[in-house]
Parts: C-alpha cells; sequence; structure tokens
C-alpha cells in the first residue's frame, strides 16, 4: 500500500509544486527554500561534526506555537543538542523563527521533504535525528518508516484524533494502521483520543494533557496589546479569532440586525492569503473600516466599526486587548480553533456549535463557565453584546477562564517525562540508527 501511496505522491508531484508556485503569488513564502521540499541540501550533512539534534515537526502556525513548551524544556533538558523544527507552511516557519530567535543558533529551522521514500531518507541521513516528535496529527507514512529504518525513535505528542479522522484512517489500514503501528510512543491530549488512537493500531498511549495549556503570553505581546487597546480607547471590543473562509460574511451580514453602538469588533482571520479578500467583503458592505497593518492614529476613529487584523504573530496581543472573544472555525462545521490562549488572558470566551476538533476541551471550558456555546451567528452577536454591557457577569467569567487555563497546565513536563524514556544517552547507544 505503501508502494502506491508514493506512486500517488510521484504522480502528483508536478500539480503540487505548480499549486506552490501559484500560492507564492499571494505568500512569497511558497516559493522560498523550495529545495529543502524535494530534500535537496548544500554542503556537508548538517549531523557532521555538529550536536545531536532533536527533530520537532511542526506543521503552521498552530502547532509551532504549541511546540514552543516542549522546546524550551529539551533546550534547557539538553543543553548539548540542538532542535530542528520543521514545516510545511511559510506561516510556520516565520512563527518559530518569531518564538525562537533568541536560541538561534541551537533551534535551526527547514522545511519538511515531501512524504516520498528516498526524499524522507535523504533528509533523515542529513540530520540524523535522535529523535523526531511529530506534532497533534502529522502522521507521515514513508517519514514513519524511514525513521524506523535507521533506529530513530518517533513520537507523537499534544496527539488528537477525531472520530471523523479515525474514520478516514481505518478505511487505509494497510497505510494509516501500519504507520499508527510504527509509531514509537503517543501522548495524547484527552482520554478520548487515546481510545481513538488505539483503536487505529497505536500500541504504546498515554494522556499528557494539551501542551497549549503551557504556552505562556510573551511580555512583548502583552505590552502590544496594551498599545492596541490604547488605540481603541474605551469602546468596548469583541474579537471574531481565527476566523475561517465563509465565516466573516456570516458575522458581517449579522451586524444588519445589531445595533453595534461603540463597539468595535475585531476580526482576525485564520489565513493571511484571505486578509485582502475578508477587507473587500467589510469594504462591499459599507462598513467603516480599518486595517491592523495601517494603524496609525493614537485613536481608532468613531466612525469605524471594524478593525481588520491583518498581521501575524500578534494572536495574544488581540486577545489581551478584547474584551470578549468569539472563536473562529466554529460557526460552520469546520472544527473550530484553539481557545486557550483566550482563557490563559481571562477573556470570556464564545464557541460556535462546531467545535468537533476540540470537544472535551469545550465542554470542560463551558462547564467551567469559562465559555458559552452559541448556535448561530445572530446568537453569538446578541449574547457578545450582552456581556460588553454587563460589567460584572464579563468579569466573572473572565475569572472563570483564567482558572479554567491554569488548572490544565503541566502537559509539557508530562510530554517530557515521555520523550526522556526515548533519548538514551550517545555514549552509550551512539547516534539513532548509526
Amino acid at each position: 500500500m505503501r508502494i502506491l501511496y508514493s506512486a500517488a505522491w510521484w504522480l502528483a508531484l508536478p500539480l503540487v509544486l505548480a499549486r506552490l508556485w501559484w500560492r507564492g503569488r499571494r505568500e512569497p513564502g511558497y516559493r522560498q527554500h523550495v529545495a529543502e521540499r524535494l530534500s535537496v541540501y548544500s554542503g556537508a550533512p548538517f549531523a557532521s561534526g555538529k550536536k545531536p539534534l532533536i527533530w520537532i515537526h511542526a506543521v503552521s502556525v498552530g502547532e509551532t506555537r504549541a511546540a514552543e513548551p516542549l522546546v524550551d524544556a529539551l533546550l534547557q533538558t539538553y543543553p548539548d543538542h540542538t532542535i530542528l523544527l520543521t514545516h510545511m507552511t511559510p506561516t510556520g516557519r516565520a512563527t518559530g523563527q518569531a518564538l525562537f530567535a533568541t536560541y538561534a543558533p541551537r533551534v535551526v529551522q527547514c522545511y519538511l521533504p515531501y512524504d516520498i521514500g528516498w526524499m524522507m531518507g535523504r533528509f533523515l541521513d542529513h540530520f540524523a535525528p535522535r529523535l523526531c516528535v511529530l506534532m497533534e496529527t502529522e502522521v507521515w507514512p514513508n517519514a514513519i518508516a524511514q525513521c524506523v529504518r535507521r533506529q530513530v525513535p518517533v513520537a507523537l505528542v499534544n496527539a488528537r484524533l477525531s472520530a471523523r479522522s479515525l474514520s478516514k484512517g481505518k478505511r487505509m489500514p494497510a497505510l494509516i494502521g501500519e504507520a499508527a503501528e510504527a509509531l514509537t510512543c503517543v501522548a495524547a491530549q484527552t482520554a478520548a483520543d487515546a481510545r481513538r488512537l488505539k483503536e487505529l493500531g497505536v500500541r504504546d498511549v498515554h494522556v499528557t494533557g494539551n501542551i497549549k495549556f503551557d504556552v505562556t503570553p510573551p511580555p512583548s505581546a502583552l505590552i502590544a496589546g496594551a498599545e492596541l487597546r490604547r488605540h481603541f480607547g474605551a469602546r468596548p471590543v469583541l474579537l471574531c479569532a481565527s476566523t475561517r473562509d465563509g465565516e466573516e460574511a456570516l458575522i458581517l451580514d449579522g451586524l444588519d440586525g445589531v445595533d453595534l453602538g461603540d463597539v468595535l469588533l475585531v476580526i482576525v482571520p485564520r489565513h493571511p492569503q484571505r486578509f485582502n479578500e475578508v477587507a473587500r467583503l467589510i469594504a462591499n458592505r459599507h462598513i467603516g473600516m480599518v486595517r491592523r497593518s495601517t494603524l496609525a492614529e493614537v485613536k481608532v476613529a468613531d466612525n469605524v466599526q471594524v478593525l481588520l487584523g491583518d498581521s501575524m504573530g500578534e494572536m495574544f496581543s488581540y486577545y489581551a486587548a478584547c474584551d470578549v472573544a468569539f472563536i473562529g472555525g466554529s460557526l460552520l462545521p469546520l472544527g473550530g480553533q484553539n481557545m486557550i490562549e483566550a482563557c490563559a488572558l481571562g477573556k470570556p470566551v464564545l464557541l460556535g456549535p462546531h467545535t468537533f476538533n476540540f470537544d472535551l476541551i469545550s465542554a470542560e471550558a463551558i462547564e467551567a463557565g469559562a465559555a458559552l456555546r452559541v448556535a448561530d451567528v445572530g446568537m453569538m452577536l446578541g449574547e457578545a453584546m450582552r456581556l460588553l454591557h454587563t460589567d460584572a457577569e464579563r468579569a466573572a467569567m473572565g475569572a472563570k477562564a483564567l482558572a479554567f487555563a491554569e488548572q490544565h497546565r503541566g502537559a509539557a513536563h508530562r510530554t517530557m517525562v515521555l520523550l526522556q524514556t526515548l533519548l538514551r544517552p550517545a555514549s552509550v547507544n551512539g547516534p539513532a540508527g548509526h
């Protein structure tokens, strides 16, 4: 089955590269470092004469942010090691560069090659990692097989698996099931995730919690958030965070039935390539708007109803500057986005009906009084307006959100305990696979 999978990759490769170039029209980062995606490297193998290396794969922004506490812990625990951080998107790479700039050159970055056997083999031979750590849902059959061939332990951490994904995986037992069985160990977010992962074929599963609860807001983000708040003035602020395609139109259309008054609506699309598209949606409805990237006034003008968050790496700042946060990806059946950052900053959270990517966390947050479930955009805007104009209830809900985030911390430590069993001393066993 894996041979057929690799053949499909080979046949699709020209189209994949063409799409990469096409996406580069909007995001130039897709046209950079293309050789890395093909496992082509200049010079001697990276591992030659270098420190031992731990490889962490964080596909995009969310996974890269989630990896931050783990990277910090690994660097402190293994001061003689280098961390290789791989990505699939330019935004993930940019996020990693921003998060770990102070650790250079102990943290290096590159794109992960496409999942073709010999490309993955070249990648592993070039970097010679002692351990492979995959974040959340990244199960690449050829990458895992090549690690097994070289005796490199593979850990899937902060792992989650929805019922939908389990159903899809079980349709390909000879491919996904084989990859799942080859994983050395898995650190699952919840007991439900662990149960589904075992059903998929993973042998060694541990419930360690969600590492994203251990991500702490950097002081620079809080300072930037305070500056944003000064721009907003005394106006109540509703943040629609990490919105997905189709949701912005629903929210903007929903404003027809709501008197915003002096409320400022901040919309931050999940994907940067959609910033201009969302700006056009707002302009076509003749709604007063200012873009974060052009924000120069000391105070946002009173006739501005919407601020478009068209900046990267500022989500903590947006949360710090808002009063109530709606979490995108949940109005439409997209599974929802991460709500933990909002809770960590003590903000009341509103969730749409579709949060299957974060089922347990969402249910627990609602039970704890940290979040409210809304059925549709009309209810979301109505609940937001009520909270924005009810100071006591908003403050109480924000305090519950902060307490909820605090009580779930510790997953990074539990994951580190698990990874330490896989990192055998080089002096005893030699580099993995050599």
